[in-house]
C-alpha cells in the first residue's frame, strides 16, 4: 500500500524518536548512591599513628569516591611531631588536619579551628560519642572529632599466676596487695628484688607511669582539671565524690610498691623497663594500653599472656580506667578548610572510625559501634575498658612527665612527704598551663 506524504512523514518522526530513545538508553547511567564530594585542592593529614592503619581506610575510600585521591596521611615521629609542626606552619607548608591525642590538646589548642556548637550542637556530640570523648568538647567549641580510644588495661602472665594456683587475674586492689604481691614477689637474703609481681612505685622505668597514676586519680574520684574563664584549674587533690585528697592517696599507694620499708616493696629503679620485664617473663602484671597487645604478641610468641580490665577498689561503685583519646582536628592554617572539614566528617564516620580503630588495636569512639562489642580476643576487654575510660587535660606530656618524676622520686628519697610532693606537683602544673 502506497503511503501518502503525511503518513511517510509521521513514520519518519516515530523512527527518529525510536533511534533517539535507543541512544539515550545506551548512554544512561543510574544515579550513584555515592554523594557528590568536592574537596578542591589537596588535604594533608599528619599524625603519629601508623600509616598502615590509615591506608586501610583511605584506599577503599579513594576507590569509592574519586575526589578523595587528593587526601594523604603522613606518619610523623612522635618525638619530633611538635617541632615538625611548628616549623611547617612557620613555612606555610603545614597539614590541614592533625590526628590529635587528647594529651596534646592544651598544647596545640591555639592552632586548632574549634567547631562552633551552633554548627555542631553539643547535644549531638554527646549522643554520638562515648562519655570520655567529651574531653575534646571545650567551652568554645569542638576541637577534634573522636575516632579511637586506647584504654589502660592489665596484662598478665598466665603461667606465672597458675604456677601459684592463682586462677583469675586480680579484679581488686585489695587482691593485688593481699594475694598477688605476697605470693609472687621474690627477694633474696639482702631484700633485693629478684622477680616482681607488678611495676608500681617508680616513674622512669614504668612505660605508662602517667596513665597508671591518672587511673588511680580517676578511681579516687579526683576532680582533675577544669576549664575556667581565663585559665585551667588544677584540682587533682580535690574530689566531687566526697573522697579526701585523692591525689595524695594515689601517690602514696603507688610509691608504697617502691619503698623498701613497706610490705608491698616489689619494684625499684634498678629494674629494666616494665614492658621489657614482662616480655622476658620476669613480671607477672603489666599495665599497658590496649593497642600494645599485638606488639607484645609478636615480640614474644612464646609468652603465655592475656589481658583484663584494671583492678578497682573492692567498694567502688563506679568503674574507671584511663585512656588516650584520639580525634581529627582541623588547623586554622589550612588552605582548604571546607575540604578538610569534609574529610574529617567522612573519616570520622562511625563505620570508617571503627575500621581505623580495629587496625590500630583500639576501641571506636562512637557509641553505636562500641556497643556492638568485639569478638577479637583482645578487643572485648579493650572495648569494655573504653566504656569506663576517662582522661584529663595535662599541659604538656614532657612537662607533666618531669613533674611526676620529681614528685615520685622526692617521696622515695624521703625529701618530701606524699602530701607535700602532691601539693608541689599541683603548683608546678598550674604554672605550666
Amino acid at each position: 500500500m502506497k503511503l501518502r506524504p503525511f503518513e511517510l512523514a509521521l513514520v519518519g518522526i516515530f523512527l527518529g524518536l525510536g533511534l533517539l530513545a535507543l541512544v539515550l538508553l545506551s548512554s544512561y547511567k543510574p544515579k550513584s548512591d555515592t554523594p557528590t564530594v568536592v574537596l578542591g585542592t589537596s588535604v594533608v593529614i599528619w599524625g603519629t599513628l601508623p600509616a598502615a592503619a590509615f591506608k586501610e581506610v583511605l584506599d577503599p575510600l579513594m576507590e569509592e569516591i574519586e575526589e578523595f585521591r587528593v587526601v594523604s596521611y603522613v606518619e610523623k615521629d612522635p618525638r619530633t611531631f611538635d617541632l615538625d609542626l611548628l616549623k611547617a606552619l612557620a613555612e606555610n607548608r603545614g597539614p590541614d588536619i592533625i590526628v590529635l591525642p587528647h594529651e596534646k590538646l592544651v598544647q596545640q589548642r591555639s592552632k586548632i579551628q574549634a567547631i562552633s556548637y551552633d554548627n555542631f550542637p553539643r547535644r549531638d556530640f554527646m549522643d554520638r560519642y562515648i562519655d570520655g570523648a567529651e574531653i575534646f568538647a571545650l567551652s568554645d567549641g569542638i576541637y577534634a572529632f573522636p575516632i579511637a580510644i586506647d584504654p589502660l588495661v592489665m596484662y598478665y602472665n598466665r603461667d606465672t599466676l597458675s604456677n601459684k594456683n592463682i586462677i583469675n587475674p586480680p579484679a581488686t586492689w585489695e587482691a593485688v596487695t593481699s594475694d598477688i604481691v605476697p605470693n609472687l614477689v621474690e627477694r633474696d637474703y639482702a631484700h633485693s628484688i629478684i622477680r616482681s609481681p607488678l611495676a608500681f612505685g617508680e616513674y622512669r622505668n614504668v612505660q605508662n607511669g602517667f596513665a597508671v597514676l591518672s587511673m588511680l586519680l580517676l578511681q579516687g574520684g579526683s576532680t582533675l582539671v577544669t576549664e575556667g574563664e581565663s585559665q585551667y584549674k588544677v584540682a587533682l587533690n580535690q574530689s566531687s565524690s566526697g573522697n579526701l585528697l585523692p591525689f595524695e592517696k594515689a601517690v602514696t599507694f603507688y610509691t608504697n610498691f617502691a619503698s623498701p620499708s613497706n610490705p608491698l616493696y616489689s619494684w625499684n629503679r634498678a629494674q629494666n623497663m616494665d614492658r621489657d620485664e614482662f616480655l622476658s617473663e620476669d613480671l607477672a602484671l603489666y599495665f599497658g594500653l590496649g593497642s600494645e597487645a599485638r606488639g607484645i604478641e609478636s615480640k614474644n610468641p612464646n609468652l603465655n599472656f592475656d589481658i583484663a580490665e584494671v583492678p578497682q577498689g573492692a567498694e567502688a561503685s563506679v568503674r574507671r580506667t584511663y585512656a588516650s583519646f584520639y580525634g581529627l582536628a582541623l588547623l586554622k592554617s589550612s588552605r582548604n578548610i571546607a575540604g578538610a572539614y569534609t574529610v574529617i566528617q567522612t573519616l570520622g564516620s562511625a563505620a570508617r572510625a571503627q575500621l581505623l580503630s580495629q587496625s590500630l588495636g583500639m576501641a571506636p569512639a562512637h557509641r553505636s559501634t562500641l556497643l556492638l562489642g568485639s569478638n577479637d580476643k583482645y578487643g572485648r576487654i579493650t572495648y569494655n575498658s573504653a566504656k569506663v575510660a576517662r582522661a584529663w587535660l595535662s599541659p604538656d606530656a614532657t612537662v607533666t612527665g618531669t613533674i611526676f618524676t620529681d614528685m615520685v622520686e622526692n617521696i622515695l628519697a624521703n625529701r618530701s612527704r606524699p602530701s607535700e610532693a602532691a601539693n608541689d606537683a599541683v603548683e608546678r602544673l598550674e604554672a605550666a598551663y
